[in-house]
């Protein structure tokens, strides 16, 4: 049979045929929630996946086909929408709660006790889901497998055996470099998203004045992709696949941000449901419709709360104490010292001899201070350097001392030996070989 004859047959399979293949795996996974009397010991991270991949590919499907414009189709749609984006929540939140063991972190139980709450929401609304889809696929005239799957089709995956840890905890070349990185780009972070500061729990006026307005699906997803980079550059650059048994606050570190990353990704699939299928946006009936009706097996007010007061509350609470670990790695790791030199030739620090300086104290990644006149300025930023150029010139001061991370004093005292990298009239001049990467 040919290519064209192969496309040709398959394209004569008719829309309920195909709508039944697709559904197949995904209603198997309801005949067997709705077999159990209770979600206890059902929702393994095995079972999350096979809810995720099979109600993503059977919402892709309808997509392609259109039901997302069809009366008939679509709220068989917007069920396959739901159970995907809360059971990619709750796979994150029983990967948190399968791991909680290893993590170092403060407030560990009560942490425990609050992300079981938010696991039983996430897996009680896939219970109350699971009559109504079965109920819509008859509707549809999609006929049922005529089994469900089992509980031995999803085992856990913890065991009471460990594997051997015979490999030695072993830090890689230019370590402390890129620990330095890591650690400052945390508290960087950590800055940014005290944005949405926390005091005490939000009522439900609070979480809805809250959400989309301040708090949404896409500033808690760049977020998320932000501290994911963390821990990937950990991984990939410090200690491949984390500590276990050796250098206990890196350990602790890499805890932190990874903790902070599983909740910012349940946080960002429950908002996604809850913006883009909870709130009432479409003038249709039928949005409207679908939307009450979604309402009624997953509340949008304890998906809310479940966000906001636990998520939110306590990404915030680990992004704060892991500022104070990073502090301590960061204290270890720069060894630190202090130069003096002398300002640029004739026309100060100005633009190109303070972003100079600048680059090379981000290359770095740790702190350096310049004193001028007895007053402390932030030598990472080009303004806080133009802004004591400004008192140099005033006070005519000659000398200028750089304290902080050695090796980017180092290259400043470089620097300023090339005169900042500029002639008197401020026309670039060629820099050493050492200082490249400023180029």
């Amino acid at each position: 049979m040919s290519e064209e004859t192969d496309r040709k047959a398959s394209c004569d399979i008719s829309f309920n045929e195909k709508a039944r293949f697709h559904s197949r795996e995904y209603l198997k996974c309801f005949l067997y929630i709705e077999s159990c009397e209770s979600s206890e010991n059902i929702f393994t991270k095995s079972f999350y996946a096979k809810l995720i991949t099979s109600s993503h590919l059977l919402e892709d499907f309808l997509d392609f086909h259109g039901a997302i414009n069809n009366s008939n189709w679509y709220f068989y749609r917007e069920l396959a929408a739901a159970v995907r984006h809360i059971s990619l929540g709750g796979y994150a939140q029983r990967h948190i709660s399968n791991r909680l063991v290893f993590y170092d972190i403060e407030n560990r139980e009560d942490f425990r006790k609050n992300g079981d709450v938010a696991l039983d929401f996430m897996t009680t609304s896939l219970m109350k889901l699971a009559p109504a889809i079965l109920d819509e696929a008859r509707r549809l005239n999609i006929k049922l497998p005529e089994k469900g799957f089992r509980s031995e089709h999803f085992p856990g995956i913890s065991t009471g055996d460990r594997l051997e840890h015979d490999f030695e905890d072993e830090q890689k070349d230019q370590y402390r470099k890129y620990i330095v990185k890591v650690a400052n780009a945390f508290i960087s972070i950590a800055k940014d998203f005290d944005t949405f500061e926390f005091f005490e729990d939000y009522d439900q006026d609070g979480l809805k004045a809250l959400v989309p307005s301040r708090v949404n699906e896409v500033e808690i997803r760049r977020f998320e992709m932000q501290v994911h980079n963390l821990q990937s550059s950990f991984d990939s650059y410090i200690i491949h696949g984390g500590f276990l048994f050796g250098n206990r606050i890196l350990k602790q570190f890499r805890s932190y941000f990874s903790v902070i990353y599983h909740l910012l990704q349940v946080m960002g699939r429950l908002l996604h449901f809850y913006e883009r299928h909870l709130i009432v946006i479409g003038y249709k009936h039928t949005y409207q419709q679908a939307c009450e009706k979604l309402s009624e097996f997953v509340d949008p007010a304890v998906l809310l709360d479940c966000t906001i007061n636990y998520g939110l509350y306590y990404v915030n609470q680990f992004f704060s104490y892991g500022q104070e670990v990073a502090r301590e790695i960061l204290k270890s790791s720069v060894e630190r010292s202090s130069i003096t030199v002398g300002i640029p030739q004739d026309l100060g620090f100005h633009c190109r001899p303070s972003l100079m300086v600048a680059k090379i104290v981000q290359n770095y990644g740790g702190e350096v201070k310049m004193i001028a006149g007895g007053d402390q300025f932030d030598a990472s930023s080009v303004l806080d350097i133009q802004w004591a150029g400004g008192k140099i010139a005033k006070e005519n001061i000659k000398q200028v001392v750089f304290e902080g991370d050695t090796r980017a004093l180092n290259d400043i005292k470089t620097l300023a030996g090339v005169n900042y990298g500029e002639d008197q009239i401020g026309k670039g001049i060629p820099l050493p070989k050492s200082l490249q990467y400023l180029r």
